[in-house]
């Protein structure tokens, strides 16, 4: 990727997640980014293709996050390691999930794909610890990891380290 292409992305992600997707024109975009508008058409397509670049850059970042719960081969580890992937997102990276997190209610396009590979491995962790419904506990420690996702992401609660050490207590972690 080139570094106007970087640059393009980079003020899309900020406007989008600022603005919100719907509010930010292209036009914007080019001007943040200090390129010109059909700079962006070029390299993107349009604003569809502008967010769908940074929608993948999002689903890397998730793969990395989650890489090592899908190594673990522990199943009580596993578990630990998904519990704690709210809690090890970088800063930095704080606007790239915001609008990620926007998107899924200001659009119809949350792709929960990118979770499939965790989804497995968590619902075999809990088959191992003989959970009665593997799958239903696996939804249910994903709904916990989106919300604390957000809850991280909005604002940081003075007890984060406490809410974390409740779940892992649930879990006989």
């Amino acid at each position: 990727m080139t570094a106007k292409q970087q640059a393009i992305l980079d003020a899309a992600l900020q406007l989008f997640a600022r603005e919100g997707y719907a509010g930010t024109a292209t036009s914007k975009v080019a001007k943040t980014a200090g390129v010109s508008e059909g700079l962006i058409f070029r390299h993107f397509g349009n604003k569809q293709g502008l967010l769908d670049a940074i929608l993948e850059q999002g689903r890397e970042h998730a793969k990395q996050a989650f890489a090592k719960v899908v190594m673990e081969a522990d199943p009580k580890k596993r578990i630990e390691k998904a519990l704690e992937v709210p809690y090890t997102i970088n800063q930095r990276d704080y606007e790239l999930w915001r609008l990620i997190y926007a998107i899924k209610w200001q659009t119809q396009q949350y792709d929960n794909s990118m979770y499939d590979p965790v989804r497995l491995v968590l619902t075999d962790a809990f088959k191992q610890l003989k959970y009665a419904d593997p799958k239903a506990e696996t939804e249910l420690l994903l709904m916990y990891l989106d919300g604390m996702a957000t809850a991280l992401l909005l604002h940081e609660p003075d007890n984060k380290a406490a809410i974390l050490e409740a779940l892992k207590q649930k879990y006989d972690l």
